[in-house]
């Protein structure tokens, strides 16, 4: 009997290209794995969060810190946010699969395991803190602490499903990197840092009720009272100006311990951020058609190019201004 031939196109897989097809595939699943888990941590929000960490700790230092210190610090703060991300998403699966804008995430579509997740979320917190004890001091690794703790319990589960000042008062533990920063600098926590927590604390509000109105029916359908849900969009609109005009005076309260590089920024890029505040205003009251992303994305922006304003300043070491101006 003679041997089978076997033709190019035959579909018959010799044992070499079996074992390359399946470790092919569970290289695919190990990446599909790692970018489920990703995803549960936010990583855009992580890098907003790190960028205003570094400036709060050149505040402190009053120039450069240690190469070692900056990356023992973020490598923390990013473990410390992801894990209370990954937490939050756990607590939000069942509004996250209602809400257009959330319905791709990790446990929605249920590439991750709820437990999973919640073992993922833990461990990171904790991995976080004892890394931030061990490397820069344990006041760094407790403030942390305090702000997973204040996200998760606080935010996630107190206040955004029953109140429409939930991202006023849940909103400080976003505040928390600067005041992490400063005292994985120092050892303590000073008024120079309370006044950048004060800053973003009254950004917060500016920022994400912009997103809300773009997403109203999302949250309404989630049965979440984000303020747009819950109030007409000229009282949104309007608590949008006064926010933004308590922002743009808090960032005053740095000038003491900042130079003229500091104080053009800030009062530049605040007297615009209120001016569109304002404009939006305006528009909404005429009832034009409004577009809030765009105060969302300047408001982004805002922020970066405050701290960065901070960090050179701080960096350059100009003599500070009198004060009162």
């Amino acid at each position: 009997m003679s041997a089978p031939v076997f033709h190019p196109g035959s579909t018959d897989i010799t044992p070499g290209r079996a074992r390359r097809v399946g470790g092919s595939a569970r290289l695919q699943r190990a990446r599909d794995a790692v970018r489920a888990y990703l995803g549960l941590t936010k990583t855009r929000i992580i890098e907003q969060l790190l960028v205003v960490t570094v400036p709060a700790m050149i505040l402190a230092e009053r120039g450069i810190p240690s190469v070692w210190l900056i990356a023992a610090t973020l490598i923390g703060g990013a473990m410390a946010a992801a894990g209370a991300h990954a937490l939050n998403c756990v607590v939000d699966a069942d509004i996250d699969a209602v809400m257009k804008r959330t319905s791709r995430r990790p446990l929605v579509k249920g590439q991750v395991p709820r437990r999973n997740a919640l073992v993922f979320g833990l461990a990171l917190a904790a991995v976080s803190s004892v890394w931030l004890g061990l490397t820069t001091n344990w006041l760094a690794a407790a403030l942390s602490l305090v702000a997973i703790a204040f996200y998760v319990l606080v935010y996630t589960l107190l206040l955004k499903r029953r109140t429409a000042q939930n991202i006023v008062w849940g909103g400080a533990a976003g505040c928390m990197p600067v005041v992490i920063g400063w005292a994985a600098v120092t050892g303590t926590v000073e008024w120079p840092a309370l006044v950048m927590f004060g800053v973003i604390f009254f950004w917060t509000p500016p920022h994400f009720w912009a997103l809300a109105m773009r997403y109203k029916d999302d949250y309404a359908a989630a049965g979440i009272p984000m303020l747009p849900v819950v109030a007409s969009p000229a009282q949104v609109s309007r608590r949008i100006v006064v926010y933004s005009w308590a922002m743009a005076a808090w960032t005053l309260l740095l000038l003491p311990v900042t130079s003229w590089i500091y104080a053009a920024v800030a009062l530049l890029g605040g007297g615009y951020f209120v001016f569109r505040a304002h404009r939006l205003h305006a528009g909404v009251r005429a009832q034009r058609e409004v577009a809030p992303m765009r105060m969302f994305h300047l408001s982004n922006l805002y922020l970066c190019v405050l701290f960065a304003a901070i960090a050179v300043d701080a960096a350059i070491g100009l003599p500070v201004l009198p004060w009162p101006l």
